[in-house]
């Protein structure tokens, strides 16, 4: 079975504090890390819990049986979160993929794996990777593996893919990465990641259209907070934390970005900025948990209901 292990988990429940009364909201229930911590936390916590993914609901099953009246599952994407009833004391986000996608080679998400290439968060609808590198248009292609991949390659990468539609290279997993590592490899020197990484993140970022929806749910979870209560993201991904930064800022009254000459009489401070700075792992979690390593953890604090 695969293992899951939550990322940044002491400092989420220091943040949102979770006490006896409290309700909370976690949007991404993942593998359940962080929602079994709530729960365990303190007793009379109430928790409502979010996934799109159709096998989280089987893998929250144990919490539903151990907390019946306290925990609540909703098989939704999280950009829907309006779509949950009530407030809350916190809400917290926990995005990009989880161990159990990654680690089922079936999902398509890895190329550890020879397996369809699907990648789909929600396998009920939407285009597989697969579909979306057949017949996405150029401009889509580049927007997938330039903009939200950041590879500084994608002009041979975008190209090779148009050569190899309809070949059969682009419909597993390995036979892809071994496409892009044969038009952009790793130059000499000491072994970095694999040259398909960064490709493979576009085009997953791309399929879910996660950047979308972080930014459908960021004002979504701010309003569903109560007066004090708390919004807590950890993004692995420096287009998805620049957004929640930027966001977090702007409820908080301060510049959006360095470029943001707006005088403080245009601002609205609507919270209170808990983070200056990114919460990073530390050493030692980086090396119990690896993946770990290119988290980032941000909060606000409501002011005003």
């Amino acid at each position: 079975m695969t293992s899951h292990v939550p990322v940044l988990l002491e400092e989420c429940l220091a943040l949102l504090n979770p006490e006896s009364g409290r309700a909370y909201l976690d949007c991404t229930f993942g593998g359940g890390g962080h929602s079994t911590a709530i729960l365990e936390r303190a007793e009379n916590i109430t928790l409502d819990v979010m996934d799109r993914d159709p096998a989280a609901l089987e893998r929250a099953q144990s919490l539903l049986e151990r907390f019946p009246k306290n925990f609540r599952f909703h098989s939704e994407d999280f950009r829907n979160l309006d779509r949950v009833p009530g407030s809350f004391d916190g809400v917290m986000m926990d995005i990009g993929v989880s161990s159990h996608q990654l680690d089922i080679p079936e999902r398509g998400f890895s190329f550890r794996y020879d397996a369809p290439n699907d990648m789909r968060m929600d396998t009920r609808k939407g285009r597989t990777a697969a579909e979306f590198l057949e017949r996405a248009t150029r401009p889509e292609l580049e927007k997938a593996v330039r903009d939200y991949g950041e590879e500084p390659r994608w002009f041979r990468i975008v190209n090779a893919i148009e050569a190899a539609r309809g070949t059969g290279r682009l419909s597993r997993t390995t036979a892809f990465a071994e496409l892009v590592a044969e038009v952009a490899p790793n130059p000499p020197g000491p072994r970095g990641p694999h040259p398909a990484t960064k490709t493979f993140q576009g085009v997953r970022i791309a399929i879910n259209d996660e950047l979308g929806a972080l930014a459908e749910a960021l004002p979504k979870a701010f309003e569903k907070l109560k007066q004090g209560g708390v919004l807590v993201v950890i993004s692995f991904h420096s287009l998805e934390d620049r957004m929640v930064k930027r966001y977090m800022n702007d409820v908080s009254g301060r510049p959006i970005h360095r470029d943001d000459n707006r005088g403080q009489d245009e601002r609205i401070k609507l919270a209170e900025l808990l983070t200056r700075k990114a919460i990073q792992p530390s050493e030692a979690e980086q090396t119990r948990n690896p993946r770990s390593r290119s988290a980032r953890l941000r909060a606000v604090r409501r002011l005003t209901a």
